[in-house]
């Protein structure tokens, strides 16, 4: 990308990267760390036409998620959300092709969350 001069690079991240939670601080650190360097290269690279930003889904049950999602924690989790469900792939993936489109032809450096809500507390 940086030798063509053009491209954009979207790393996905979580809300957790900015919503504090139990028991998962290795992975909130981890998704901060992500934040971090996304934002740091779309600095870097922005003159070289290279635009980087970030997707940071909410729920959306996954093989990750999914144990957590249909515990008895789950329908704290739903009831927390304004949105009162959980996202479903789709939705998480059409922020990810706003993010490569000319669209977002400006954005960079950016994070799309796309939590129904959650980070709005």
């Amino acid at each position: 990308m940086l030798e063509q001069g053009s491209g954009s690079i979207v790393n996905v991240t979580s809300v957790h990267a900015e919503v504090g939670a139990e028991r998962i601080a290795a992975y909130a650190a981890s998704k901060g760390a992500i934040t971090a360097l996304s934002r740091s290269l779309a600095v870097e690279w922005a003159d070289r036409g290279v635009r980087v930003n970030c997707l940071a889904p909410g729920y959306v049950p996954t093989d990750l998620s999914s144990g957590l999602l249909d515990s008895p924690r789950g329908e704290g989790i739903r009831a927390r959300i304004p949105m009162g469900r959980t996202g479903v792939p789709h939705e998480v993936a059409g922020a990810a092709v706003f993010l490569v489109s000319d669209a977002a032809g400006y954005t960079t450096g950016s994070t799309i969350t796309t939590d129904g809500g959650w980070t709005a507390w």
